[in-house]
């Protein structure tokens, strides 16, 4: 059984639904200030709207399924405050009738100065639930040169993602391999490249990137989501699909997370797939077969190509689908949820 020491899970991360008015209108029952939303439109097809406050506070966005660089958004986000969000009328995340799903991160403000690497970068950390929005300004010096940048988490991150924001650039992801990347705007299968993290792992204090105009480049400006694992309430690994047939009964290969996932995200590693993300809150029952895809626009997806439960300490496939549960491909996932039982002996069942 799990333990951790994030006994309320919700007040770190949390996924709220609601629909748009038209208007300007207030998101409540997010539980905590938030520092980094993950929107997205569901009923229609949108963009994946990506707002931080290190980001001129909620100003500026940035499009998982475009290599865009951040654009200006004045009413998008207009406030925050302990229990949600509010939303400004007539906008991407906002239009009357259609619904939407924000996932929710705490991270610790605007940020601070950071000086851990050889790059200076402004850093919003949360420490206790192992997340941190890291901004900083390329320095590349040319073949053969790394940067190392502080992300303030105190613990190696496991999965990062970075963004140009100052250019048009691919959404590039660390995913506890330092010789590999992936591309959260792509479907692509990892690739090798050391001039994306130079080989290297990060260490407790520091990221390192190569020479790559997506991570490092002088003058050009960055962001970078950095996601340290946390017993009970954070994971970052990988699996084997085994290609079982049979949905929705299938034996599909099971995750072991240690805590009931509120959040996941699935990406084969060796073959061509989708960018594949569940919460607990969309279907809200198990199998669960309501799909968003990272990579692309489209609606959400509610059919029968993807099962999944999500159980009590981790989940498991239903199916045989490529993009979650091939047979002998690798996946690559993050989890966030709540563990079995926390330090104050609050228990959780499974959906």
């Amino acid at each position: 059984m799990a333990y951790t020491t994030i006994n309320k899970s919700s007040e770190h991360f949390n996924t709220k639904l609601y629909t748009g008015n038209g208007s300007t209108q207030s998101i409540t029952g997010v539980g905590f200030a938030g520092d980094w939303f993950w929107i997205k439109e569901r009923s229609v097809s949108g963009n994946h709207q990506i707002l931080d406050r290190v980001r001129s506070s909620f100003g500026k966005n940035l499009i998982t399924n475009s290599t865009g660089a951040e654009g200006d958004v004045t009413n998008y986000i207009t406030s925050v405050n302990n229990d949600g969000f509010d939303l400004g009328a007539n906008n991407g995340i906002n239009q009357s009738g259609v619904t939407n799903v924000a996932w929710s991160w705490k991270a610790n403000g605007a940020g601070s100065s950071n000086s851990d690497g050889n790059i200076t970068s402004t850093v919003s950390a949360n420490t206790t639930a192992g997340f941190s929005i890291v901004k900083y300004t390329g320095n590349s010096g040319g073949s053969g040169y790394s940067a190392t940048i502080g992300h303030g988490l105190g613990a190696a991150p496991k999965f990062i993602i970075v963004k140009c924001i100052s250019h048009s650039a691919e959404w590039n992801v660390y995913a506890n391999d330092p010789t590999d990347f992936l591309k959260l705007n792509e479907s692509n299968a990892t690739a090798d490249d050391n001039t994306k993290w130079y080989d290297t792992a990060p260490s407790n204090s520091v990221f390192t990137v190569g020479t790559n105009t997506d991570v490092n480049n002088v003058g050009r400006d960055y962001i970078a989501y950095c996601f340290a694992e946390k017993t009970g309430y954070s994971k970052f690994g990988s699996y084997v699909g085994n290609g079982a047939s049979g949905a929705p009964n299938a034996d599909g290969t099971f995750v072991y997370t240690g805590f009931k996932p509120a959040f996941i995200i699935v990406k084969c590693t060796s073959n061509t797939s989708a960018w594949t993300i569940w919460d607990n809150k969309r279907a809200g029952y198990n199998p669960d077969t309501y799909r968003i895809e990272a990579h692309n626009n489209n609606a959400e997806y509610t059919g029968n190509a993807v099962w999944a439960d999500l159980l009590s300490n981790g989940f498991k496939l239903k199916q045989g689908d490529t993009d979650t549960n091939g047979t002998g491909r690798t996946y690559v996932y993050m989890a966030f949820g709540q563990s079995l039982v926390g330090s104050n002996n609050v228990p959780c069942t499974a959906r």
